[in-house]
């Protein structure tokens, strides 16, 4: 007969109240106050707030840089211990293999029988012959309905030039599929690293130096126009800087579609930590680079105000003592990416909703309900009836130090070490099954189950869906 949880105060991207929720097998069967239901088990959460399950739409478990592999999905129960129950991967294509190939041999051989939260994938174009373009079309079917491409990074399998930014954009959009892009100018930056090097300016805060805010201003004003002349929506992932983000905004308000995230490290997190001693400034080499006070500023109020219209984690796994050492004489070997899939909540809640900054329902469209609009996936992302038993209990009067002591995502630090966040996630529900129980995981290998995403997610709002075109 189910599950009541009762007297919890259910926040969702446009309300407040206290009330109960009744779950039946995977699926929210009732919401309302004082729902008169009998139940096999009864939970009461008073005092503490019902929030849907987060989604990660930037996550990277398969990423390599250099050689080196981050770890993998057997480390996405900190996901859920953070109370994320649903995250997107970033699959690169691999050579001469099409995109949902790739897709599906990553997930039988690496994904399906580890995941411990639900899963979908945006497909990453390494091998942009016009055989992967025309693949666009079919993606759906299969369940892909987000691909991505690198404007960063020269001279790495994973970098796209302008021609196949506007190939993949003219593919894309007749058939619903969003197009991400990593924006930076990859011909500057390596100009620039070199430039650093040859001077001798090898430590990880040189890292920033050679990506500044202008490459990622540049870059993005570039392919909004790519996307302009290909008449197509466009999704700019990870953004930092001000203006960069005035750039989305303003193609916004003349009437594009185009829509963009931050993470949570760029709200929090410094471009001086990357001058920390003894390499431990290698522990916050990301790309694009943190920025300044006031870009931080900038993007807490972008996300205040709907400007950018997610919050990722850009989770990205390496170990210091081992893989970002390979750096230690040269920033540009540092494998770029940071742990964080874990923290994203209790950071937000605390630097975010307690300081006043944004509000409680923000946060929820932030953490859960847009990202689940974006990415296609209609069955989550809501506390509603008919959604997913994604359920996260937060308690918001326990205070703790984040530490990598109790960080479960499999790597050596963590980039948020020493800070103190308010409140903590308590319990939470996948699909009904309760898999953190008073702060503590129990769920298991397996749990996670791929999600089907469906085309013309939000990015394609108010755009004239077209008709499929068939290829010859």
């Amino acid at each position: 007969m189910g599950l009541l949880i009762k007297n919890g105060t259910i926040v969702t991207a446009v309300d407040e109240f206290v009330g109960d929720i009744f779950i039946e097998g995977e699926k929210i069967n009732a919401i309302g106050k004082e729902l008169n239901i009998e139940a096999d088990q009864v939970m009461d959460a008073k005092g503490k707030y019902v929030l849907p399950g987060g989604i990660d739409q930037h996550v990277h478990y398969s990423f390599d840089f250099k050689g080196e592999r981050v770890r993998g999905f057997e480390t996405s129960n900190a996901a859920i211990a953070g109370g994320t129950t649903t995250v997107i991967e970033f699959v690169n294509q691999e050579q001469g293999k099409g995109i949902a190939e790739t897709i599906e041999q990553y997930d039988k051989e690496e994904v399906s029988k580890y995941a411990m939260a639900d899963y979908s994938f945006h497909g990453v174009i390494c091998d942009p012959r016009d055989e992967v373009f025309e693949e666009i079309q079919s993606l759906p079917e299969k369940g892909i309905t987000t691909v991505k491409l690198f404007m960063a990074y020269k001279g790495l399998p994973f970098h796209s030039d302008d021609e196949s930014i506007y190939k993949a954009l003219r593919a894309s959009r007749d058939a619903g599929v969003t197009v991400m892009v990593h924006a930076e100018n990859a011909d500057v930056i390596d100009t620039l690293q070199k430039e650093c090097v040859e001077a001798g300016n090898t430590s990880p805060y040189y890292h920033a130096v050679s990506r500044p805010p202008l490459v990622e201003v540049e870059a993005t004003q570039r392919a909004i126009n790519l996307a302009k002349m290909a008449d197509a929506p466009i999704y700019i992932v990870h953004v930092t800087a001000k203006e960069v983000m005035e750039s989305i905004r303003e193609a916004h308000n003349e009437g594009y579609p185009i829509y963009g995230e931050t993470c949570t490290h760029y709200l929090v997190l410094d471009k001086e930590d990357l001058a920390k001693p003894n390499f431990e400034g290698a522990k916050y080499v990301c790309s694009p680079a943190l920025r300044s006070e006031k870009d931080r500023t900038a993007l807490w109020e972008a996300i205040n105000k709907g400007w950018l219209n997610a919050v990722s984690s850009d989770h990205c796994g390496f170990n210091w003592k081992t893989q970002k050492h390979m750096g230690i004489h040269d920033f540009t070997n540092i494998p770029n990416g940071s742990p964080g899939v874990q923290d994203r909540l209790e950071i937000l809640w605390t630097y975010g909703v307690n300081k006043g900054i944004i509000s409680k329902q923000r946060l929820v469209d932030l953490f859960s309900t847009t990202p689940a609009k974006n990415n296609g996936l209609i069955q989550k992302g809501h506390l509603g009836v008919g959604y997913d038993a994604d359920i996260v209990i937060y308690d918001p009067d326990h205070r703790r130090i984040i530490s990598n002591d109790n960080s479960l995502h499999g790597v050596d630090y963590n980039t948020y070490e020493g800070m103190t966040v308010e409140g903590r996630v308590k319990d939470v529900f996948l699909r009904g099954k309760r898999v953190v129980s008073d702060g503590q995981f129990i769920g298991e290998y397996g749990d996670g189950k791929f999600l089907h995403s469906e085309p013309y997610g939000l990015c394609y709002e108010g755009q004239e869906k077209k008709e499929t075109s068939t290829s010859s």
